[in-house]
Parts: structure tokens; sequence; C-alpha cells
């Protein structure tokens, strides 16, 4: 008799650890997104850029434990409309956002927040919103208003208009780790912190200012290009390093909204260094020289304390034993020329602007790092989230699920080609609209607006900077030809063959000094 209960009593104690791992394997995720404005994937070291312009060891923490995404593609290169396309699944002409100058998010439709939350998922948006409308699908937003300051900034907290003091990033990592701490514990969650940084004009934290002694940066090798073998769109725009750069760009002036005391600081730091510089007036490529370094400098240091949040907010998952099920995501709403073709910004077709930095770990599935050099893009973000939680995704998103590359299987009918679609001209900086397909090697870009009607060739394997077009040349005929098929037939699945409004494409001077 006490045999049978001591065997019965272990049986139904296996039955209730099985019952137990079973039902953890079938719990959804936890899902943390955390996004940064302008981040090129130059200045991450797990992408090992040949300058070696910044270490960022706890967003390489991220890759270290899943997957490093080398070719994530934007479909819009631009701040709000590649926002609306994370948060959709959709490109600018089907959700509806095409630029920062006249577009307004539609926050009735529908968004994988939204189905996140439809599923019994709490959800939080902190930080950098930027989409002109009022979050929605969020039960907590905490957002900045419009494009935000760097310094004790004004946000919105559901509604609430606040303020408060500090530097934007660490306040964005605190307000995101207490909504974590306060949270709903029995419901799976979405959180999505959201930086201003590194966006222009790029104001370092405090404990930042020295951060890299006065380095001389490398420069690329197309620091000083000429725009020759390329038509009008880049030769006629306005965000070169030589000539758009302004004195707060240039921290010749400081940031707005400082308090005395840190505006001492600031000074401090900056005062001599400027003082050195009025001195020497430099002129021409010297100049150009001082204000690429001076930019490296203060971009790199906003980017210093988005690394620093994301360390904290990997140690908070890690201590409060969420890491194991969370899918963590560091990505950038776009890519960002730091000095290439002697450019800062965004907008263009070219690599540095088109190629966003995206790392994914969820250690559940997998604990090996790998790298992925497939094409992807922010806009598989919503489904790859969706097809984790067990949520079947509205047939009109336009991405795929990245959930499969995760696992560590490329299905065998992974794209192979990319479909790109600018619109804003012509402030800020007068890039012509622009659209384009893009495949492993090859890039075929059809310039149109206002006063251009024109293609380029662009061969990444003969020219990595993208220096010439090869369009014209007869060797490339065929390569033309059979990219024109599949440019026509991305346009049509994707349903962008039937013309935007013209209001996708307008802004006027008077915008100028709206903010970006």
């Amino acid at each position: 008799m006490i045999y049978l209960i001591i065997r019965n009593f272990f049986v139904a104690v296996i039955i209730l650890q099985s019952c137990s791992v079973s039902f953890a394997a079938s719990q959804p995720p936890n899902i943390v997104v955390i996004f940064s404005d302008d981040h090129a994937y130059q200045a991450i070291s797990a992408y090992g850029e040949n300058r070696k312009l910044l270490n960022t060891p706890n967003i390489d923490r991220i890759g270290n434990k899943g997957v490093r995404f080398d070719r994530c593609l934007v479909t819009n290169s631009i701040c709000g409309p590649s926002r609306a396309t994370l948060l959709t699944g959709k490109y600018s002409h089907m959700n509806g956002f095409y630029n920062n100058s006249n577009s307004k998010f539609d926050g009735t439709q529908q968004t994988f927040p939204k189905l996140l939350q439809k599923a019994g998922y709490q959800t939080a948006v902190i930080g950098k919103w930027h989409l002109i409308s009022e979050p929605t699908g969020f039960d907590y937003w905490h957002i900045l208003p419009g494009q935000g300051i760097y310094y004790n900034p004004p946000m919105i907290r559901n509604g609430e208009k606040m303020q408060h003091q500090g530097y934007t990033t660490d306040l964005i990592s605190d307000f995101s780790i207490d909504w974590l701490k306060n949270r709903d514990k029995s419901k799976p969650f979405l959180l999505m912190s959201q930086h201003k940084a590194p966006h222009r004009e790029w104001a370092p934290a405090l404990r930042h200012l020295g951060h890299d002694n006065d380095r001389v940066y490398p420069e690329p090798v197309n620091l000083f290009d000429d725009y020759s073998n390329r038509g009008l769109a880049i030769k006629d725009q306005d965000m070169t390093i030589e000539k758009t750069f302004t004195k707060l760009d240039a921290k010749l002036v400081p940031p707005t909204n400082m308090t005395p005391e840190q505006l001492q600081k600031w000074n401090a730091y900056y005062q001599p260094r400027n003082d050195k510089y009025l001195k020497d007036d430099p002129k021409g490529k010297d100049l150009v020289r001082w204000r690429y370094n001076r930019y490296m400098h203060d971009y790199l240091g906003t980017i210093k304390a988005v690394d620093e949040s994301v360390g904290k907010m990997l140690d908070y998952l890690d201590a409060e034993g969420l890491a194991e099920n969370t899918i963590v995501v560091y990505a950038a709403d776009q890519g960002f020329f730091l000095g290439e073709h002697g450019w800062f910004d965004k907008r263009w077709i070219l690599e540095e602007s088109l190629r966003t930095p995206m790392l994914i770990s969820w250690p559940k599935i997998s604990k090996t790092p790998a790298v992925n050099k497939n094409l992807t893009g922010l806009i598989d973000l919503a489904q790859t989230c969706l097809d984790a939680a067990g949520v079947e995704a509205p047939k009109d998103m336009q991405g795929k699920s990245l959930l499969p590359i995760l696992k560590g299987k490329v299905p065998e009918d992974w794209r192979k080609s990319f479909y790109y679609h600018y619109y804003e001209y012509p402030v800020p900086h007068r890039v012509r609209p622009h659209y384009g397909v893009i495949t492993d090697r090859f890039k075929l870009v059809h310039f149109y607006k206002p006063d251009v009607d024109y293609w380029e060739l662009y061969d990444r394997e003969k020219d990595p900077n993208e220096m010439k077009s090869f369009y014209a040349d007869p060797s490339y005929a065929d390569v033309v030809k059979e990219l024109k098929v599949e440019l026509a037939k991305l346009r049509s699945d994707l349903k962008d063959n039937v013309g935007s409004p013209k209001e996708a494409y307008g802004n006027s001077e008077n915008q100028k000094k709206k903010k970006r």
C-alpha cells in the first residue's frame, strides 16, 4: 500500500510538471521594440563598419543572442512614414502617411498593436511618436510632442500635457522600465520604447560630452563626392555638410530649453573648442573636415545614451526572469548618412539611407547568434510580432514574418527583390521623389518629379559606394530590362500603380521651419 501511495505521488508530480512545461511552452511571448531615430548601421559595432565609429556593447547583446539582419531595408526613408509602415505593415501609399510635411496618421486603421491588444496583450508606447495624431491601440502612451527636444522635454501622457526635467533619452528609458514594473503582470505585453536620439541636432548628454577625447574620425571614401556620373537629383540637393550645416548643427550655439546649470556645463566643454575653431577659421575642405568631426562627436555621443538605455532594459528583463520569453527588437526608422557623399540625413534609395539596423533576440527559440543577409525590411516587423503571438495577420499587410528566420530557416520562397518609394519635396533638403527596385546586387531607380524624369542603375558589386550610374552602359541593357519587368510586377502586386495624391509630394518653402 505504501509503495502504491509513493508511486502514485511521483506519477502525479511528473504529470503536473509535464503540464507546467506544456503550459509554459504555450505562453505567448512578451515583445519589446526599442526604436531609435536616424541610427545608422555604421554606428553599431555589431555591424563591423570599417571606420569603427563607436562601441555599442548593449545593442550588440541583442545580436549576440539572436539575429543581426544585414540588409534590413525601409520602404520610404523618412521618419513619420517609416513609423507608419512599422505599425501597419503597409507601404506609404496604403497607410496614407507619405511625408513629414503634410501627412497625418489615420489612427482608425488597423495596426499590429491593436491586434495584439485585442488578443489580450497590454500595450504601451513611450517616447517619440511623430505621427501628428494621438496613439491608438495602446493602453498607455507617454510621448514627445512633434519631434521632441533633447533636454527637459514636454511630453503628453494619455492626453495629459506635462513637463519633465532631464535628458530625454534617460527619461524615455526610465519611463519605459517604470511601466514594465507597474504593468498588469497577468498579461503578456508589447512595449514600444522609442528614442528621439540620434536625430538632428544631435545634443549629447552632459556626461558624454568628452566621450571621444577629441578623436579625429576616419573619413568615408566619398566625403568629397563631386556627384559626377549621376543625374540632376543627386547633384541638386540641399543636405551637404559643406553647405547645409547650421550653427546649431555645429554646436556654435547651444540647444534649446537647458537649465542654467546644464548650460554652464555645456559651455564649459564647447566654448574653448568653438573659440579655437573661430580663431583657426578653416575654409574649403578643412571646414568640411572640421564639421564632419564635430558631427561625428555629437551624433555618436547621443548614441552612447541610447546604448546605455538598451543595457538597462536588457538588465531589467534578465533580473525579472522575463528574458527567455521576451522578443527584443532594436531597430531605427531608417539609415543615415555619416559623411558618405558629403551628406547627413537620409531619404535616398542609396545604401546608407535605405538600409537600417535591425537586431532581434528571442532566447526561447534560439540562443545561437546568427547573421541574416536576405532582403528584409521594417515592414516585416508587424507580421513577425503577430506570428510570434499566434495572431493571424490581416491579408492586406505587405510584409513577411521573420519568425522562420529567427528559428534558423529561411523560407525557400523568400523575396528576391524589394520596392522603395520616396515622396517629400522640395523641403527640407531638395530630394526629388523617386521609386525603385532593389536586389542583392542592383538598384534600378526612377527619379520622376517635379522637374526630372530619368533612370539610374547602381551595381553594388562593381561600385559598392554607389558613385556611378550604369543605366546607359550597353552591357547592362539586359539587366535594365529584367529589373524594369520586376519593378512593374512589384508596383502591381503592392498596388502602387494608381498614382498618389498630389499632396503626397508636396510642401512649400513656408514649411521649411516645420519640425522634421
